[in-house]
């Protein structure tokens, strides 16, 4: 059996270049390398409803928003399945099956759904949708038999829970399903991108984000308004790179190509660097290139994006095919799993 790719994101709003560089840029290049057989692409509406139950059409509003950015960006139907999370109900019966595989112990210990039901302030009412966000995901992931998951270094803890029940299902049922491996950007400063805020995280709710549809006044705006090193009051002041967003960004966007093109007074960003560190280099001059760097990038997809949502109907379109093909896929694994646990009595 060939390679397989399952990754996805939860449709709560449109997606910004935290989701570009940490997943979205990796993806198209792992789509026509040529080295996978398959890749799915979900747009995962079932989770996203866990936290959002109360809110339905802002999950409903963003389905295509989502799919937006992800066709702008170079996702290819022709080449991988866009499919919506929701319209393939046999995934909801694989959670259920793998439910008595994983503890309520466990689950309350996975560092990444701790941190979240802290930051959504949930305490002790907590949505059990939500609290099995992990045995969902291993469901999307073994549905599709996907053995890869590019993913960010805060969806590790989930990615090792899903391992674990693969596991715990070949052990009790024999050997059925695939134990799926991690793939992190090759480029560390994607793992995490700041927010414009200088908060570790980019998230909507913050509102720190720079998003793949914002216009170009609003790039401008956001990136010379970003945090730097509160210490670098001067001109003539030394500067701090290791925690600057906009050098975090710089790593993350910028090419010698566009030194070339934009500050050519450098070669690179090791001498970008090293200038700020010594003193002599204004926050301005460094947000203006970012800015020069970030238009470049992101102009294209803007521009495709535009052009796609004038027909919002054969959007959808793609995304229901791609949901069919997706839903044959996951019932032969389906099979396979009742037949394993001896529970196709009709078979």
């Amino acid at each position: 059996m060939g390679k397989i790719i399952l990754t996805g994101d939860r449709p709560t709003g449109r997606l910004h270049v935290g989701h570009y560089v940490g997943s979205l840029r990796n993806r198209v290049t792992l789509q026509n390398s040529g080295r996978y057989e398959k890749l799915f692409f979900m747009i995962a509406d079932a989770q996203a409803l866990t936290d959002n139950f109360d809110h339905p059409q802002k999950v409903r509003d963003n389905i295509l928003e989502v799919a937006l950015d992800y066709l702008a960006c170079g996702i290819d139907p022709g080449k991988s399945t866009i499919l919506v999370q929701s319209h393939v109900s046999e995934l909801t019966e694989l959670s259920f099956y793998y439910m008595n595989l994983v503890t309520l112990a466990r689950l309350e210990r996975n560092p990444t759904v701790k941190s979240e039901i802290q930051m959504r302030g949930f305490q002790h009412s907590i949505p059990m949708g939500f609290l099995t966000y992990p045995v969902s995901q291993t469901a999307d992931i073994t549905a599709f038999m996907a053995d890869t998951v590019p993913v960010g270094e805060d969806q590790l803890p989930m990615l090792e829970q899903a391992r674990e029940i693969v596991r715990s299902f070949n052990a009790l049922y024999g050997e059925t399903l695939v134990e799926p491996a991690a793939l992190l950007p090759d480029n560390e400063a994607c793992l995490r991108l700041p927010g414009t805020d200088g908060k570790a995280k980019m998230s909507k709710s913050l509102g720190n984000c720079i998003y793949l549809a914002d216009s170009p006044d609003d790039i401008r705006q956001k990136v010379m308004s970003m945090y730097t090193d509160p210490n670098h009051l001067q001109v003539s002041d030394p500067g701090n790179t290791k925690d600057n967003p906009v050098f975090l960004y710089l790593d993350a966007f910028c090419t010698d190509e566009h030194f070339a093109r934009y500050l050519p007074d450098y070669a690179n960003l090791d001498e970008l660097k090293a200038h700020y560190q010594r003193g002599g280099l204004g926050d301005v001059k460094v947000k203006k290139f970012l800015n020069n760097v970030l238009q470049e990038t992101l102009e294209p997809i803007r521009t495709r994006r535009q052009e796609l949502a004038k027909d919002p109907a054969a959007v959808m379109e793609i995304l229901k095919e791609g949901s069919f093909r997706a839903q044959a896929e996951a019932a032969k694994t389906l099979s396979k799993v009742k037949h394993a646990m001896r529970i196709d009595y009709f078979a």
